[in-house]
């Protein structure tokens, strides 16, 4: 029995799924819960601070239960993966001598052998494994069994851009896209299972240079817009999807692609962190709160229905009150239609951490909840904007009411639809007739 807790990001999810379809062959089964389960993973996230001390304090939970198992004379084998295995491991050891096994995410491919060598090694010393080996192997992903009709492909992983508040360049490494084939080969294996949906992941996704499929441009790279046409034009495949981006990779065949791709869905998530200036160039970002603007507008003009979601750090080091009102600003003339936002969280390892002033945490407190304000007021907005409209929704599972099934719009909202309009797989026209905070109700179109 496998039981697999993910952290963080999409990223995550779906290395999840890349470890579980590398057990499964092995005669591992899906656990609910980690009662009674022989294989404990935790897939972790390093990015804040909170994430790490969860992880800390799930195996402080999963300890007695390992005991318990041990006790009737089982065995319960408890794995820390993902970044803060990459980041921690030797923390790891010392603050949690219940985890036998620790994994960094780009030795994935090695699982079923490390797993079988704490088997053989019980009670010996604890297997680490950092090492970056093979990234070729590690990205090509085993034979995957999905649940329901839409998927995430990762495709580049990695970022160079090393902004002074983040740690995946050290925990992700170096930026590294997939082959254009094997990508390929997955998404159609996904459309064989009947997935109508994907999403590419990347930490840099936009950034994507795969090589090109042989006899189409022998020894070329394929960007990210190239593989998108390409991808569309797979059966089956009815929507794509792309996450997380950098402003400076958004390239003009990209932009390009949301005018001319209609299974392209007009939805963008664009991290800028902040709109100061100042702010911007400590944290390595690159690129000012006035080229990210400008590059909006290109991309409105070019699909004027694209709906944008974003990433805000709030409390910076040496964030004063005017940075902060610049961001206010950028959030007001911008609007978006879904954000995520945080307060600053020191990484250790990253510049942001060494940096003066770091900012009190009421003053933190203070401005996050004014900003989500602000953002929460807009989400809001465009959901309301959605009434009376019409739209496809691709229906994904029951609803919670007798009746009802939820599926998702193209601006990836919920929605509430009748069960008389499709079944659960299917791409059905319904009209909007009311936003609630969460979600969206229909009626058949």
């Amino acid at each position: 029995r496998l039981f697999i807790r993910t952290y963080g990001c999409q990223m995550n999810v779906y290395d999840s799924e890349r470890m579980r379809d590398l057990l499964v062959p092995l005669g591992y089964e899906p656990a609910d819960a980690p009662e009674g389960a022989d294989l404990v993973i935790l897939n972790t996230c390093h990015i804040r601070e909170k994430a790490a001390e969860k992880v800390y304090s799930e195996l402080g939970r999963l300890k007695p239960l390992k005991a318990e198992k041990e006790a009737s004379g089982g065995q319960m084998t408890i794995t820390v993966a993902g970044c803060v295995a990459q980041a921690e491991g030797a923390e790891i050891q010392r603050r949690a001598p219940v985890v036998d096994l620790v994994v960094g995410p780009q030795t994935y491919h090695r699982l079923p052998e490390l797993i079988a060598k704490v088997h053989r090694d019980r009670g010996e010393a604890l297997e680490t494994e950092f090492e970056v080996e093979e990234k070729f192997d590690a990205l090509a992903a085993p034979k995957r069994l999905v649940e329901g009709y839409t998927a995430f492909v990762t495709v580049q992983e990695g970022c160079d851009k090393f902004c002074s508040f983040c740690v995946v360049p050290y925990t992700r490494g170096a930026e590294y896209s997939r082959p254009a084939a094997q990508i390929t080969a997955e998404v159609r294996a996904l459309a064989a299972q009947g997935v109508r949906e994907i999403t590419l992941l990347g930490q840099n996704v936009n950034a994507y240079s795969g090589e090109a499929p042989a006899g189409e441009e022998a020894g070329g790279r394929w960007g990210l817009a190239r593989l998108i046409r390409h991808l569309a034009m797979i059966g089956g495949i009815d929507r794509i999807r792309f996450t997380t981006s950098h402003p400076n990779d958004m390239d003009e065949d990209l932009l390009a692609a949301f005018a001319t791709e209609e299974k392209l869905m007009p939805y963008l998530h664009l991290p800028v962190q902040a709109g100061s200036d100042r702010i911007l160039k400590a944290m390595n970002r690159k690129h000012t709160a006035a080229d990210y603007i400008a590059l909006i507008e290109r991309l409105r003009t070019l699909r004027p229905d694209i709906a944008l979601s974003g990433d805000f750090i709030v409390g910076f080091p040496g964030e004063t009150d005017a940075d902060f009102e610049d961001t206010m600003r950028l959030i007001e003339e911008v609007t978006y239609a879904q954000a995520f936002s945080f307060k600053y969280s020191p990484r250790p390892g990253t510049p942001g951490a060494d940096l003066p002033l770091q900012v009190e945490e009421a003053v933190k407190d203070e401005r996050l909840q004014r900003l989500q304000a602000l953002l929460g007021e807009q989400q809001a907005a465009f959901a309301a904007s959605r009434v009376g409209s019409t739209m496809d929704v691709l229906v994904e599972k029951p609803g919670r009411h007798a009746g009802q099934r939820v599926g998702r719009s193209p601006w990836l909202q919920p929605v509430i639809v009748d069960e008389k309009a499709g079944e659960i797989g299917d791409i059905v026209s319904v009209r909007i007739t009311k936003a609630g905070p969460n979600s969206l109700f229909s009626e058949p179109a």
